[in-house]
Parts: structure tokens; sequence; C-alpha cells
């Protein structure tokens, strides 16, 4: 396996690769074999921060007079050498997040279609031309960089979250501090050298490794006019709350609690395949991963009978092992998290169906795990759990199906499988979730489609499509006599 150079353990302020103030640093472990240590990466502190905010803020000026079109060059050349060096970034996203090879392929493609996308929309960063109220008068609205942002990335996605945040930071003219997971450091790294060997002015993108210091530095910052946090709800409150007092613009993508109905008329088979792959790929670590099934009570055994040996034969394994298709869970909290869940659903009253147990192997295995006779309020069924367990509810047509799923404080993902197009249609007006699916899996989504939540999944603006521009430009107004 390749190994991460050394600058690449460092952070990069300024064009260049440093070591952190702290000279602290932080061991990167592959969640599937503990043994294995990726490296030693920085643990920055305030003061790498401030340095950064420094970089950023220098460079600001120089980057906005390019222009949009001159800056996605920049984007579009860093998404190039990302193809071009797709097999160092796969290995990089399942040795130190865990998911299966397939699946950090997957999301290295899904990347550079983000980047793709982002760069086009160079082109249409345009306001609005609009009759004036006097004569001989022209109004018109357009777009100015928001400024200084920092960009908070979590471990679940390690490449294409910071890629839809830092495309279209730099394409709207804003300079970036990127501070990473400290859980998946490396594949921040490669993203940041693949901006270097693009060319990008130094200054423009920088990146904090660390944890929690950095990103409260950023935060506290009086020349980062923007934060963008994807990660939990309690650390995107905290964010709110200390940037509330200087107005601090933020874009908060927080948990999600993700319902699937099954109706009475659905495709079962159909239904079965996007349970499976939205509960339990990626073990069951993604946002809109599908956490709650709730199901017509005409058709649960049914449904179950079909559910229940697809799971059971789920292997878990290392995310380089062919023959498994669930790889760990991203570290030992993570894992003991999951398990207590279920023990307190099962004391609550739940019905352990299979798993709940940890795997075997030297990393953080969680079985994939189903559980029956969830009370739709028990805590299971309203806390996000981020693993390989599902809850299955029982309920009694559409009406009780729609009110068990918005039951819950989140709203990121909501989907349903019926073959009734009244319902089919009613459903996207009923959910309180931001992203909505009919008959087919509650997960994924496109570049050129907003991706973002409701209720305490999401405040601000959403991520990637053209609506991604509200949160990193200031939208200006201008009338001119002539």
């Amino acid at each position: 396996m390749a190994q991460p150079r050394a600058e690449h353990l460092h952070n990069h302020l300024d064009g260049a690769w440093v070591p952190s103030s702290t000279g602290t640093v932080r061991a990167d472990l592959n969640p599937a074999d503990t043994h294995d240590v990726i490296g030693a990466f920085a643990e920055s502190g305030a003061k790498d921060a401030v340095c950064a905010v420094d970089a950023a803020a220098d460079a600001l000026d120089p980057w906005d007079v390019l222009g949009p079109i001159e800056r996605a060059r920049f984007v579009t050349a860093a998404a190039r050498l990302i193809e071009d060096r797709a097999d160092e970034f796969t290995e990089a996203i399942t040795r130190e997040q865990g998911k299966h090879l397939i699946e950090s392929r997957g999301e290295v493609i899904r990347a550079v279609t983000i980047m793709d996308f982002t760069a086009g929309e160079a082109r249409r960063l345009n306001g609005v031309t609009t009759p004036a109220e006097e004569p001989r008068t022209l109004a018109m609205t357009f777009r100015r960089p928001l400024g200084v942002v920092g960009l908070i990335t979590p471990w679940n996605f390690p490449l294409a979250i910071p890629v839809w945040k830092v495309a279209p930071a730099l394409v709207a003219g804003c300079t970036a501090v990127l501070k990473p997971s400290p859980l998946t450091p490396w594949t921040s790294a490669l993203l940041v050298q693949a901006f270097v060997d693009a060319g990008l002015p130094p200054g423009v993108l920088n990146l904090v490794q660390g944890d929690r210091e950095p990103g409260e530095a950023l935060v506290a910052d009086p020349r980062v006019a923007g934060v963008s946090f994807t990660g939990s709800l309690p650390v995107g409150q905290a964010i709110n709350r200390a940037g509330a007092t200087r107005l601090l613009r933020t874009q908060l993508e927080l948990g999600g609690k993700n319902a699937l109905i099954v109706l009475a008329d659905a495709d079962l088979g159909a239904a079965v395949d996007a349970i499976v792959h939205g509960a339990f790929g990626q073990s069951g670590q993604r946002c809109s991963a599908t956490s709650r099934v709730i199901v017509d009570r005409a058709v649960r055994e049914a449904l179950l009978e079909r559910l229940l040996p697809r799971v059971t034969a789920l292997r878990t394994g290392r995310g380089d092992d062919p023959s498994a298709d669930i790889g760990p869970v991203v570290n030992a909290e993570r894992m003991r998290a999951c398990l207590d869940a279920v023990q307190k659903a099962v004391a609550a009253g739940a019905t352990l169906v299979c798993g709940g147990l940890a795997a075997p192997g030297p990393g953080f295995f969680v079985e994939p795990t189903v559980l029956t006779d969830v009370g739709w309020d028990t805590e299971i069924a309203q806390e996000e759990i981020f693993g390989p367990v599902l809850s299955v509810i029982d309920c009694d047509g559409y009406d009780d199906a729609m009110r068990i799923a918005n039951s819950v404080k989140y709203g990121m993902s909501g989907t349903i499988f019926t073959r009734d197009p009244a319902l089919m249609f009613q459903s996207l007006h009923d959910f309180q979730a931001g992203m909505l699916h009919v008959n087919r899996p509650g997960v994924g989504a496109y570049a050129h489609l907003p991706h973002m939540g409701a209720k305490a999944s999401q405040l601000g603006a959403p991520e990637c499509s053209p609506d991604v521009w509200d949160f990193y430009t200031d939208l200006r107004s201008a009338c001119i006599r002539y």
C-alpha cells in the first residue's frame, strides 16, 4: 500500500506544507485493522487556524480579481488530477475511513462530477436585470464573493464533502480554510495537493488538521465571513451559537433519522433492494442512510421474509476484501454507540431479529442489525445511530406511516414505496424532509440537485446545485441612471 508523503502529514498554509504550532500529532488508524497506522498527522491548535486565516485574507483580493471563469480553470485542472490519481484516492478513503473499495471509487467519481458541474456554473454566476421605476435607469443584481470561509468536514465522505465545499467556494471567489475530520486527514491532504499541483495560488486554499480547537478558532475569527459545517446536530448548534453574536453566516448540514415507507401495494422486491442498500451500504454511516423502515402491517411479514435472509447473508470485512459486503464503523466510539443503542432498544421492547453484536475482526465491526416491534417514539426510532442498525416500525396505512415518518426532529431524507400515483405525489407534499425519493433507494444525490435537509437536519443554503451560491456569495443590487 502507498504511504502518505512526509509533507502530507502537516498543515498546508499559504502554499507550503508546515508542521503544526503545537508540535503534537495524532495517529491515523485503519478502522478495519487498528494495527495499520497510516501516519501521524498534525494535531493543530488555534494558532494554526489563525495563520491559515491570515493567508486566506491576504489572498482574497487577487483571487477575486481573476473572475469566476478563470478561477474555475483551477477546479477543472484539479478534477483531472484526481481522475488520474483515482487509485490513490480510492485506497486512502478505504484505508482510513473503512468503506468498501467499490464505494470509495464511487466517491472519487462523485467528487469529480461535482467539480466539473461547479466549474461549469462559473459561466452562470449571473444576476438579473429588471425594469426600473424611473426612465433612463437600468436596475440589476449581481453576486460578490462572501470572503474568507471556514470549511469543516466529516469523516464519512472524506473526499466528496470537502469537494462540494471547496469547489464552489473557490469558483465564487472566496478563499478557504479546510478543517477536515481528524479521523480522515490523509484524503484531505491528497485533495489539497491536487489543487497545489493544479497551480492554485498560495493562500487560496489552506488545510488545518486537527480536532476541536482549530475549528473553534475558525468560528471565532472575525475575518471568517462564513462557516460551512457537516456533522452532528450538537456541534452544529454550538457553531451557530458561537457565531450568532457576530452574525456569522453558516451553512450547517446535520443529522438524519431517515424513513423508508413500504405501503401495502409496494413492490416488495424493489423495496428490499432499497432497504439493504440504504441501511447497510457504507455500514449505515451516511446522513441519508435508511434508519427506519415503516411498513404497513398487511405486508410486514412478507417484507421481513424477503429482507432478513438478505441481511444475514451480508459479510463484514475489510474494505479491500472483495468478498466483504460491509466494512467497519469508523472507530471504537461509533461501535460502542451502535451496540449500546441496540441494547437500549431491546430493553424498551424491541425484538432483535439479527445482528446486534460486534463482528469478529481486528477492527471496529458491527454485525448488520435489524430490530422489529420498535415503538415509533422510542429512543432508537428518534435518535441518529450512524451505523448498520435498522429499526422496523409497523403502521396502518399511508396517514399513519407519514405521521411516524415526520415524528422525528430531523428531516434529511424521505422515501416511499407504493404503486399508487396519487400517494407518490402526495408524499412529496407531506414528507418533512429535504431530499425525497419514490420507489428508489433513499440515498445518493446528483451534483445539480440541492443536497439539503429540513428541520434540525439543515440550517442555511443547500450544498451542490446552483443554490449553493446563496451561501458563498452576497447578492447586490444596482440602479444606473443614463
